[in-house]
Formats: C-alpha cells, sequence, structure tokens
C-alpha cells in the first residue's frame, strides 16, 4: 500500500474546494469522503453524505449513464428507500412502470399476489440501470457531491499510522489521479480495487452459484413480476422502460455455459412453456447478457479509514433478485455510520462495527436461503417453502430498516 505524509494542523485548517480538473488534491481536508464508484451503492451514499453536509468526491471508472450487467428488479425495500430520499417521483418521471403484482409460478402451481399499500409505496419499481443510475448521481451532484468520471482506481493511500486517507489511480488518458478524504468507501463491486488494497477478509462464503442470461423484449404481454422456478430451469419477467421486458433464465452455470439463444430458449421452455409462447409472439432483442455465476460472500466493510457498501462488501447470488435493494439499503447504514464517526470524539470506529453488525443481521437470513435456491438442487415440492422463507426474510429487513430510519433525525430531500 501507499503511504503518504500525516495531514498537519495547518492542513486541517483550510477549507479549499477541489476542481475536478487537477489530479491530486493540494489540501489534505478538502474531502470528507471519497466514494469508489458511482452506481447505485456508491451514488446512494455519496448523496446522503452530501446532503448531511459532508464534502463528497465520488470517482468511477465508466461514463455517466452507461449501463452495467443488472436486472435491477426493486423490491419493496429498494423502493421505500427511494420514496424515503424523495426521488421515487424522478424514477415514475422517466417512464418506470409501477408493478402492481407479483407471481411465482412453480411446477404445477401459480400464486399471483397483490403488491398492497404499506410503508409509503404502493407499487414496486424495475427502472433499468439507464435510468436509476443517473437519478441517483445527479441528486448527489445537486446536494453538493463532486463526480469525476475516467478514474480507474487501483490502490489506497495511507498516513504513517496507517490509516487509509485516500486514493490513487489513473485517469483514461493515464494521467495519475491522487485524492486525499478522511473516508474512503469502495462501492466499486465484486471486484473491487479498495477491498483489494485494504486487505478486506472474506467472513463468510457461499457454496451455491447460479449462472443468468437476460435481454429485452418489447410488445411482450407481461402482469407485473413473474418468477418461474423449476429445478436447473428459473426464468423472470421483469417489466422496464420503454416499454420493454427484461426476461432472464437462470440455471447452473455448466448449463449456461457462453449463453446463447438457442440454450436460453431451451430453458424457457423448460420452465414455463406459456412464457415461451409469449416470447414467441413478441420482438426479441438482437443479443442476450450472460453472467457467469458466482457463489455470494460477506467481507469484512470497515478499518481506519475505510468502508465497503453494495457488491464491494456483500454480495449474493441474483436469484432473489434482491441486489439492488441491498444495495441502496447498506448505502444509508453506511451513510449513518459515517456522520456517526464524524460526531463521535473518540475516532474509535464504533459506529462502523454498528454498520457491519446490523448489515449482517440484516443479510443472515436473505443470504443463507438464497444461496440454498442458487444451488438448484431443490424440488418442486421443497422450492415453495424456500420461496416463503425468502419473501419473510425480506419483509423483516424492511420493517428493520423502517424502524432504524425513524430514530434518526430526518434529512434534507434537497442541498
Amino acid at each position: 500500500m501507499t503511504t503518504h505524509r500525516t495531514p498537519t494542523p495547518a492542513d486541517l485548517g483550510n477549507d479549499i474546494d477541489i476542481d475536478l480538473d487537477l489530479d491530486v488534491d493540494t489540501e489534505a481536508d478538502a474531502t470528507d469522503v471519497i466514494v469508489v464508484g458511482a452506481r447505485a451503492a456508491g451514488a446512494a451514499t455519496a448523496l446522503l453524505l452530501a446532503r448531511a453536509g459532508l464534502r463528497v468526491l465520488v470517482v468511477d471508472r465508466s461514463r455517466y449513464g452507461a449501463d452495467t450487467l443488472s436486472t435491477h428488479a426493486l423490491l419493496r425495500g429498494g423502493v421505500v428507500q427511494l420514496h424515503r430520499w424523495g426521488l421515487l417521483e424522478r424514477v415514475v418521471a422517466a417512464g418506470t412502470p409501477p408493478i402492481r403484482s407479483t407471481s411465482f409460478d412453480y411446477g404445477t402451481e401459480r400464486v399471483t399476489l397483490a403488491v398492497k399499500p404499506a410503508h409509503g409505496v404502493d407499487a414496486l419499481y424495475a427502472p433499468r440501470r439507464t435510468v436509476l443510475d443517473p437519478i441517483l448521481v445527479d441528486a448527489a451532484r445537486e446536494a453538493g457531491a463532486r463526480v469525476r468520471y475516467g478514474v480507474t482506481v487501483h490502490d489506497v493511500v495511507r498516513d504513517a499510522a496507517g490509516r487509509v486517507c485516500g486514493i490513487r489511480g489513473r485517469g483514461n488518458d493515464g494521467t495519475p489521479v491522487e485524492h486525499w478524504a478522511r473516508w474512503v468507501v469502495g462501492a466499486d463491486g465484486t471486484r473491487s480495487a479498495v477491498a483489494e488494497a485494504v486487505g478486506a477478509p472474506f467472513q463468510r462464503l457461499g457454496r451455491s452459484a447460479s449462472a443468468f442470461s437476460y435481454g429485452y423484449w418489447s410488445d411482450l404481454e407481461v402482469a407485473g413480476y413473474e418468477w418461474v422456478f423449476r429445478p436447473g430451469a428459473c426464468a423472470g419477467l421483469i417489466p422496464t422502460n420503454d416499454g420493454q421486458v427484461c426476461v432472464f433464465t437462470g440455471s447452473t452455470p455448466a448449463r449456461i455455459g457462453r449463453g446463447g439463444r438457442a440454450v436460453f430458449e431451451e430453458i424457457v421452455a423448460e420452465a414455463s412453456p406459456d412464457v415461451a409462447a409469449r416470447l414467441a409472439s413478441a420482438t426479441a432483442p438482437r443479443g442476450l447478457r450472460t453472467f457467469a455465476g458466482r457463489p455470494g460472500y460477506l467481507r469484512r466493510s470497515h478499518g481506519p479509514g475505510w468502508a465497503l457498501v453494495g457488491d464491494a462488501g456483500y454480495w449474493k447470488d441474483p436469484i432473489s433478485a434482491h441486489g439492488l435493494t441491498d444495495a441502496l439499503r447498506d448505502a444509508e447504514l453506511l451513510a449513518w455510520a459515517i456522520l456517526d464517526e464524524r460526531d463521535d470524539p473518540t475516532g474509535e470506529g464504533a459506529a462502523l462495527r454498528a454498520y457491519q453488525a446490523t448489515r449482517d443481521r440484516l443479510a443472515a437470513d436473505l443470504f443463507e436461503v438464497t444461496d440454498v435456491i442458487a444451488g438448484q438442487a431443490w424440488t418442486d415440492e421443497e422450492i415453495p417453502g424456500l420461496l416463503m422463507r425468502l419473501s419473510s426474510a425480506a419483509a423483516a429487513e424492511v420493517d428493520a430498516t423502517d424502524r432504524l430510519a425513524a430514530e434518526r433525525p430526518a434529512a434534507p430531500v434537497a442541498a
């Protein structure tokens, strides 16, 4: 790891903003928090911290509005977060259709559940990441966060005591980039450079992994979220922006292989002849995207001067469709923790320890049941019980997060 000099009292007495055209921070206290990653978890964390008055810099190696590998369904917890932050109206205004029912198809049984009003929301939504991520980034900028794209982070900077106090990377043109801050947040996904640089250990590892192929169909008849669970052949229909429906298939990594339409159609036909028939009469996409699968994990997600959020710290198989909701939940939990750390004169990291403890507690049941479902070894008779367990864990998570939010001072919705 790179060592940098310890900030001096003179540094800490200045309040100089960073011009994004500069490649090196000239003052140690120019930024309170650097967030590495401007996707859902990172942009949401930056938004909440900036609204609370912290000076936040977000860096991302990609570009504004770029798509990413994601089936992007939001469950109730994620919609509640967006509603609480005053951003759900923007999602709706972008033409994201409301989801008012969810159906589960397993074997010979199909169960359809209405989305009932609760926790201030009466529908679910599945905005494309080209819609949701820019909404969060724009809101973070409006709150005062600075966002810099085209920066690839490869290391952290440490002070003489070993505390993380910045990042080091390169711009797209190869120019060295260095920024300092009091905290560095890694929100840079499953291959997190921040997690690697700080040596964040895995504390829990999943045993199973599903693989997925998906694409976007037009002119497809669909009623809300539709989930199909058959052993070795799962599928899902997710209504999204521009009148399109994200359709995915899930199976073992060996069966999905490198993807391809033939394998996709074979799995859909096995999972649900009804869905296969509807797809045949709809407008198919030119290509499909494939995720090869990887087991879930929970990492240690905090240390002196650093924290992890989103997939960088916690990842579970996408078969639960809960990843994006997790990202928004943990962004809020981490933002609260950093604010409490700021106000803690001892600087002992108790709030960040509490952040991880809360995250792990809320994630425990969801992680375990998702890992079982991802193993694709259950039967038609067993899957209803597993899905009920998944639903109960998700509902308990929403209740717990709402209770925690009620205990916090209300944050402003705009800067």
